[in-house]
């Protein structure tokens, strides 16, 4: 097979699929060797065939948390050549456009983002990458932990969106990856207290492993109870039992589940910056006056930042941030889609699934 790529043909249905090797159109991009592949849970939303505005109208190739190796390069390339071991931010913009031009890359409405219609992800043994959206890893990381600077980069760009101080109270809903890793860089970052939420004990054991302060388990409403009366009698139990009666300084809502943005309003403190980067269900039942009574700042979060990438390096390569032990499960290309099975089953135990790039 010239190029087997890993093909979202349809709704639920995948399929490998041998496509032409891509060939440079434009002296400023390389051509990388995938070597790894992490899943994430956008790839999921595809299966139902949209995200937000999002929709998807054709096969598509699924993957973009992906490090790969350098094996050609456009005649405008510089500081990469064949061999370099690289990670790829899988979202190029236009750099024109009045976002990019101020520094705000990730609204650019010209974006080509891998696995975003109509674009191919990176879910293939060739990928074309603008080269200045490769870099160059150092030699203490390997190409696992190349493909995890992606969501570590997710999780920078979450607190970046907080503005995040040294010495702030931190609550995070949700210990999945980017939950656990936006934990993670909260504390590098100088938070004093960092709470994680989640209604799984083993989840919360991955998150203690990070450094959090403390864990807590938010018991789950009666069919009869006002979800908001709910949310405001939990927000209070939690304060308590973490010592922070009047609120946290930070929000970072990391599950996308309905009871946990509700949870994470009443459990803000007046005037804190409330983070919303999980996504859940389309609409919400939110509570509004709250957040005008208690004077909220709420920032959603998207993509990366502008330096998130190379500060996701950094705290990978200097060992501040461990991601190999996310790494739960492994497949070889040609089980992509026993991968992606295992994802979808929502087994506890599983945190970051990685795929191994095609052989040669």
């Amino acid at each position: 097979m010239e190029n087997p790529s890993f093909v979202l043909r349809g709704l639920k249905n995948v399929a490998i699929e041998d496509r032409p090797r891509p060939t440079l159109q434009d002296p400023h991009d390389v051509i990388v060797h995938v070597a790894q592949t992490g899943i994430c849970g956008s790839d999921f939303h595809w299966q139902r065939g949209r995200i937000g505005d999002y929709k998807l109208t054709g096969p598509m190739v699924l993957g973009h948390e992906s490090s790969g190796v350098v094996v050609e390069t456009g005649s405008m390339v510089s500081h990469l050549k064949p061999g370099d071991r690289v990670t790829l931010e899988p979202g190029v913009p236009c750099r024109r456009c009045e976002y990019c031009r101020k520094g705000s890359y990730q609204h650019c409405g010209d974006m080509i983002f891998a696995a975003t219609p109509p674009w191919d992800g990176t879910l293939a043994k060739y990928y074309v990458n603008a080269s200045d959206f490769c870099y160059k890893i150092p030699d203490t990381m390997d190409l696992e932990e190349a493909a995890m600077v992606e969501p570590v980069s997710v999780a920078c760009t979450i607190v970046k969106t907080a503005d995040l101080r040294g010495g702030q109270t931190v609550l995070v809903l949700g210990c999945g990856p980017i939950g656990v890793l936006s934990q993670a860089v909260a504390k590098v970052y100088g938070a004093t207290t960092v709470v994680a939420v989640d209604v799984v004990e083993s989840r919360l054991e991955v998150a203690k492993s990070y450094g959090v302060d403390h864990t807590f388990i938010p018991p789950r409403a009666d069919s009869a109870a006002d979800p908001m009366e709910h949310a405001e009698k939990v927000a209070e139990m939690l304060k308590q039992q973490v010592q922070i009666e009047e609120g946290f300084d930070v929000v970072l809502e990391c599950s996308g589940a309905e009871a946990c943005i509700q949870l994470g309003i009443y459990a803000a403190k007046k005037g804190a910056t409330f983070v919303q980067a999980g996504m859940g269900k389309e609409n919400v039942f939110f509570p509004i006056t709250a957040v005008c009574t208690r004077g909220l700042n709420i920032k959603g979060s998207i993509r990366y930042l502008a330096g998130c990438y190379p500060a996701a390096i950094n705290l990978i390569g200097s060992g501040r941030i461990d991601v190999k032990r996310l790494i739960t499960d492994r497949f070889k290309f040609e089980e992509a889609e026993q991968a992606f099975e295992l994802v979808k089953s929502g087994r506890h135990n599983t945190f970051k699934v990685m795929i191994a790039g095609v052989q040669e």
